[in-house]
């Protein structure tokens, strides 16, 4: 197994003890990886063909799925999506 795919399973199980912080812990731990995650992404991409970079990718995406949703939706101008509890609160 290569080094980027190590670094890929470290990132993951990284990536899950940052999600069992609290919220005010999570945010520069949870910037940090998104970050980390598309190099890692880029460097599977460049030495394993683009079927294991899709399939980190997918990961990638499932994992900040709310977040990525929230900056798209600023980046096109509409309004930052809530979730699920936001028509309750309104």
């Amino acid at each position: 197994m290569s080094l980027a795919l190590i670094l890929a399973c470290l990132w993951v199980v990284a990536a899950t003890c940052v999600a069992m912080l609290p919220m005010r812990l999570q945010y520069f731990l949870g910037v940090t990886l998104l970050l980390a995650a598309l190099v890692l992404i880029a460097v599977i991409f460049v030495q394993h063909g683009a079927m294991l970079g899709a399939i980190a990718l997918f990961g990638f995406v499932s994992m900040f799925r709310r977040p990525l949703r929230h900056f798209w939706r600023r980046a096109w101008g509409m309004p930052a999506d809530d979730g699920p509890d936001a028509e309750k609160a309104k």
